[in-house]
């Protein structure tokens, strides 16, 4: 797919559109399992969008990261330092707002108290023993930014994560996560994104991105950089495998957290929410209803095949009316057009 192409389908509105709408149906259902979400709302291929398209910390996370990579990229050539201080002040104002009554997690609330202190060293916030699906769910908009370069957005989505959390899984699920989202932006085939995503997680097994990460890898318990990112890696190119085999013998009327995991953790989260994109690839409502009627995180899940099917298939994949309605919607579009041009 050209690049003409990719900007006439608007992936970056797509995406961003998508990852709300798909927070906005699954926060609702979010810790029931599938029988209660049943009963609650219909059959899972019905379900509507709430009449009140409420978002949960999920996109108002994406938009805190959105912000301070809009901001870091606007005063030049994208660094660690440059993208730390802005990102950190959205993360900490995001911390502090009265929106943030929306069921946040618990890694990010209590990186953020911490990074709330403009003298301690981010590093020193991150939370070392979380993977807690928090830092992928929100990293979408570096996958889609333009003009980056590789290292760019591998370090970028890595500080973004580590800001928060610091288990190597939680970094790495959000480097993959936020390659998915670029490659289908750019026109990979759905078919063959599994094969790009384990490519990339091996050639990178073995980095530790020290400019980006400082010696964040030393507030674990592991011998060396390389071996503690080496575990993140390691993790996500396994829940790929669980991806491949559920893919084997699709179910599509299966509850898809029984194939790839609930979601509560980094590589579920996106082994699921890439599991119910795979699915139905050229029906991102079906997708999206899928994720969202599922018995794990549904929202976090919900949001991230959103993205993806938003990447893949632009803007135009999401019904007017429910993009219409779909809460911080002005700067949802307003961001993915800056983007898409």
């Amino acid at each position: 797919m050209s690049s003409t192409t990719t900007v006439r389908k608007r992936a970056a509105t797509g995406a961003l559109v998508g990852l709300a709408l798909g927070d906005a149906l699954g926060f609702p259902t979010e810790f029931n399992d599938v029988p209660q979400i049943e009963a609650k709302c219909g059959p899972w291929r019905q379900m509507a969008l709430p009449a009140r398209a409420i978002v949960s910390d999920d996109t108002q996370m994406t938009l805190a990261f959105a912000r301070g990579l809009r901001s870091a990229m606007d005063r030049g050539v994208l660094g660690p330092l440059r993208l730390e201080h802005p990102v950190r002040e959205e993360f900490v104002n995001w911390y502090h707002s009265p929106e943030n009554n929306r069921a946040p997690g618990g890694t990010c609330l209590r990186a953020c108290e911490l990074l709330n202190d403009p003298q301690r060293p981010w590093q020193d916030a991150s939370q070392m023993g979380s993977k807690g699906c928090g830092a992928n769910m929100r990293v979408a908009p570096i996958g889609l930014a333009p003009g980056l370069s590789d290292e760019q957005r591998a370090g970028a989505a890595q500080l973004q994560a580590a800001l928060t959390h610091g288990h190597p899984t939680g970094i790495t699920a959000a480097d993959l996560t936020a390659h998915a989202v670029r490659l289908l932006a750019h026109g990979t085939q759905p078919s063959a994104l599994i094969g790009h995503l384990r490519a990339y997680a091996l050639a990178n097994r073995n980095r530790y991105r020290q400019a980006w990460l400082g010696d964040l890898w030393r507030r674990s318990q592991d011998p060396t950089a390389e071996h503690y990112i080496a575990r993140g890696w390691d993790e996500c190119l396994a829940v790929l495998d669980r991806l491949e085999a559920a893919l084997l013998e699709p179910d599509q009327e299966a509850d898809p957290c029984l194939a790839t995991g609930a979601g509560w953790i980094a590589e579920e989260a996106l082994a699921t929410g890439l599991l119910c994109f795979l699915l139905f690839p050229d029906e991102p409502v079906t997708a999206l209803r899928r994720a969202a009627c599922s018995s794990g995180d549904s929202d976090s899940i919900a949001c991230l095949t959103g993205a993806f099917a938003g990447a893949w298939l632009g803007a135009d994949a999401w019904p007017t009316e429910w993009a219409d309605r779909i809460e911080y919607g002005s700067e949802l579009v307003t961001l993915g057009a800056l983007w898409d041009e």
